[in-house]
Order: C-alpha cells, then sequence, then structure tokens
C-alpha cells in the first residue's frame, strides 16, 4: 500500500497573488530535500482559472499512514503550511490509500 496526500488552495485576491502563489510552490518543491518522510512531491499552478479552479494543487506519496502524520507536523512542513494559511482562503485535502501495483 502506498498512501497519496492532495491539498488544494485558493489564494486570497490581492496585488501579491501570483507572487504568494509561485513561493508556495517553491516553498513546497524544496520539502522532499529536508523531510524524510516524503516519497514524492509535484506541485502545480493552476492555468484554467475558471470559476471552480483551485490555484495550487500538492499532490503527494508516503509509505505510511504514520508517514504522513509525522510530515505533518515537522517544523519544515508546519513553516510552509504557516505561510500558504497567511495567504490562502480556501483549503481542501484527501488522503488516500492505493496499491503501488496501479
Amino acid at each position: 500500500m502506498m498512501i497519496v496526500h492532495v491539498e488544494m488552495y485558493k489564494f486570497k485576491h490581492e496585488l501579491s497573488k501570483m507572487a504568494n502563489m509561485v513561493k508556495a510552490k517553491e516553498l513546497l518543491e524544496a520539502l522532499p530535500e529536508k523531510v524524510e518522510w516524503l516519497q514524492t512531491m509535484q506541485v502545480g499552478l493552476d492555468f484554467n482559472h475558471g470559476a471552480h479552479s483551485y490555484d495550487l494543487c500538492l499532490y503527494a506519496t508516503f509509505k505510511t499512514k504514520e508517514h504522513l502524520m509525522w510530515y505533518k507536523v515537522e517544523p519544515e512542513s508546519l513553516e510552509v503550511l504557516n505561510f500558504i494559511k497567511d495567504n490562502t482562503e480556501e483549503m481542501h485535502v484527501v488522503d488516500y490509500e492505493v496499491d503501488e501495483e496501479e
């Protein structure tokens, strides 16, 4: 089994929105080198900009549920999350298990 963790964010509508999105993406992409529990991570910025679109999506994988829990409390992860929370108005998260063979 493998654990998949997905986060989607809507950033606050302000002059620095795009700069905050880019900075969040850079901060997230730096985490795999700092947090041993992460297996893989992809971060993308939305290009659709539709009414139902979110601005940024994170897709990460972990070997176990415990690794996901430990990732969430790592100081490096919390620092990034605090920046994102300060600059977003909405967040959604999904965690699920998949067979690694899929």
